[in-house]
């Protein structure tokens, strides 16, 4: 395997202070097809798109699956999808992929739609009466989970992740605040840069808020779900494999310095699945997804420069 260690440095796995880097697998692709054994993969039987690596294990039960598309070639339509609970009337998660390449890339000019709105694929019996008066008065902001400038690349592309499922609510000092300098936007920034470094083939993301009563702060008129964790997922791809990382952090109303340590959030992804109940990632074969989910998070964070 061959080195570089401005990116992805290679791991021997007897040494704990190494990093590894999990090679691709010659029949791995970017909707997650690869011929080894993976006994957690999602069924594609009905959605072959549940098969591409950004998503995680869906949840049966109360969820269901909106995958939002567009005519752009980006990502082969598909903008991005959450995993939408009709009991708890809640997102548990959205993903999508980031691709920076020449012909392909997720900034661009579209600017921010501004209009919050229902989500059109969503059900009415299945989301709340009015969302928006839901929020009206609460004291939290309506926060992005797939954020606004993630999705540049095209006008109709920005207007979806203005859809309330992709949406959920966060104190104002968290979700921006003063001269953006919570510990949140901060993250949302750097995981645009590690998308746009030139060696990333393709960064997949999984994002959310914790709506589990026990992980709840409060609910807003008795409906509106106000996480009390928030989370990230990533696994980034190349020519030389994988590398994962995952980031928790407390919802608070206080305010931030801007210099926090992003690595003070930092976790690695068989941590993060235990603390959100989520499989994330299982669409890789199961042998890669061991390797790049258990690094230790010290190694993690080497490998992602934070």
């Amino acid at each position: 395997m061959k080195m570089n260690r401005n990116l992805f440095v290679s791991v021997c796995m007897l040494l704990a202070a190494a990093l590894c880097v999990v090679s691709c697998s010659k029949d791995d692709d970017e909707d997650g097809g690869s011929s080894e054994a993976n006994v957690n993969r999602n069924d594609v039987s009905h959605e072959p798109l549940l098969g591409r690596l950004e998503f995680p294990s869906v949840k049966k039960g109360t969820s269901m699956v909106i995958i939002h598309k567009t005519s752009d070639a980006y990502s082969k339509g598909v903008n991005y999808a959450v995993e939408w609970d009709s009991e708890k009337k809640s997102s548990r998660w959205t993903c999508y992929q980031m691709i920076y390449k020449d012909n392909m890339k997720f900034t661009g000019g579209a600017g921010r739609a501004n209009e919050f709105k229902e989500d059109p694929d969503l059900p009415q019996s299945l989301r709340l009466a009015d969302t928006n008066a839901a929020y009206k008065g609460s004291g939290f902001t309506r926060g992005h989970i797939c954020p606004s400038a993630d999705r540049q690349y095209s006008v109709a592309a920005n207007a979806q992740t203005y859809y309330f499922t992709n949406i959920q609510p966060q104190y104002y000092n968290f979700n921006a605040g003063d001269n953006y300098t919570s510990a949140w936007v901060r993250l949302e920034n750097k995981v645009r840069d590690w998308a746009k470094v030139s060696t990333t083939d393709t960064l997949y993301v999984v994002k959310g808020g914790t709506i589990e009563d026990s992980q709840l702060l409060m609910k807003v008129k008795d409906e509106l779900r106000v996480p009390k964790y928030f989370f990230v997922a990533l696994l980034a791809k190349n020519k030389q494999g994988y590398k994962a990382i995952g980031f928790w952090m407390e919802h608070k109303s206080t305010a931030y310095t801007g210099q926090e340590s992003l690595g003070g959030y930092a976790v690695n992804i068989h941590s993060l699945e235990a603390r959100t109940g989520i499989d994330f990632f299982c669409n890789l074969p199961d042998k890669t997804e061991k390797e790049v989910e258990e690094l230790p998070v010290e190694n993690c964070r080497k490998a992602w420069g934070i």
